[in-house]
């Protein structure tokens, strides 16, 4: 008789086939992320490329409105310092302003008008002492000598600070390097836009006719209310600058006449003040699509062969 052994079959149990399947949502998943990955890496370079190709138009815009401000035959506020393109979304937007409505700190510096630094740094809410001190460091920085001043800091102290070939003993190039000065950092964290007080291009005083009320009531010695009153006639009855019925002084002696400042005051405050100067800023925003990009000539005598001074270029948000 035959005797018949079964045989043993294999089969899959519902275990594997469970593990097959989920190495296989696995896979897919890996795919997929691989997938989505490349994806946004190729948007990631299609928005780089755009932003840049964007960004040299809205240069080239900006360069635009520089061209036009630049121009003497354009005066400030003149309509056509704003352009915009539609069809290409394109525009621009140009300012014309006074760079003596800034106080030059190199000027009053080497003027050794510390006094109304003083008067300014405290205005700001700066201990008189750390006024004191700060102005003397900044004397320091650029005087030629490496004696200090009363409250100064020359090269010593800032060896000591591991700072070594400074300060530089010359008149500052820009006022980036005024942060570099003992006392700055305080200073700025009074007041985080203490730029918008200073040049070193203008001539040397302030422009009466240019300058915002804070600056003329330091500069004169004046009450802020005075000087707003003074800012309100050039403005004329728009209360807009640089409009038909602004109301310029032609002299000196007619603007302290208006502020009230007496022939005493005027032996300190002649030299501090003008109401004319022939160096210019020039702001030019230039946009394409969503990006902006800014110019910022500073240039001297625009109305007859024009220097150039400072060009600086921006990103902006």
């Amino acid at each position: 008789m035959d005797i018949h052994t079964p045989q043993n079959h294999t089969r899959p149990t519902r275990c594997s086939s469970g593990s097959a399947l989920v190495a296989v949502f696995w896979i897919m998943a890996v795919l997929a992320l691989a997938v989505f990955a490349a994806v946004r890496v190729v948007y990631y370079d299609s928005d780089v490329a755009a932003s840049q190709l964007n960004g040299f138009e809205a240069l080239q815009v900006a360069e635009r409105g520089i061209a036009v401000a630049v121009n003497p035959a354009v005066e400030k506020g003149d309509p056509i310092l704003d352009w915009y393109d539609e069809e290409q979304d394109i525009s621009f937007s140009a300012r014309i302003t006074s760079e003596a409505a800034r106080f030059n700190i190199n000027v009053l510096l080497m003027r050794q008008d510390k006094q109304l630094l003083t008067d300014i740094f405290t205005d700001w809410g700066m201990d008189l002492q750390d006024a004191q001190a700060l102005i003397d460091n900044l004397t320091d920085w650029i005087d030629e000598g490496d004696l200090a001043e009363l409250n100064g800091a020359e090269v010593d102290w800032y060896e000591d600070q591991g700072r070594p070939n400074h300060p530089f003993n010359r008149p500052f190039y820009n006022l980036d390097e005024m942060r570099l000065v003992k006392g700055m950092d305080q200073l700025e964290s009074l007041q985080p836009n203490w730029r918008n007080w200073f040049t070193i291009w203008s001539n040397g005083k302030l422009d009466l006719n240019e300058a915002p009320a804070e600056l003329i009531s330091s500069a004169v010695e004046v009450s802020i209310d005075d000087a707003e009153d003074f800012v309100d006639h050039i403005l004329g009855p728009d209360l807009e600058r640089d409009t038909e019925d602004d109301q310029k002084f032609q002299t000196l002696d007619e603007a302290l006449v208006m502020l009230g400042v007496s022939e005493f005051q005027q032996q300190t405050v002649n030299p501090r003040v003008t109401v004319s100067d022939t160096t210019t800023r020039i702001v030019s925003d230039g946009r394409a699509g969503t990006v902006k990009r800014r110019i910022t000539l500073i240039i001297r005598s625009r109305t007859a062969q024009p220097a150039i001074l400072e060009r600086k270029e921006e990103i902006l948000p």
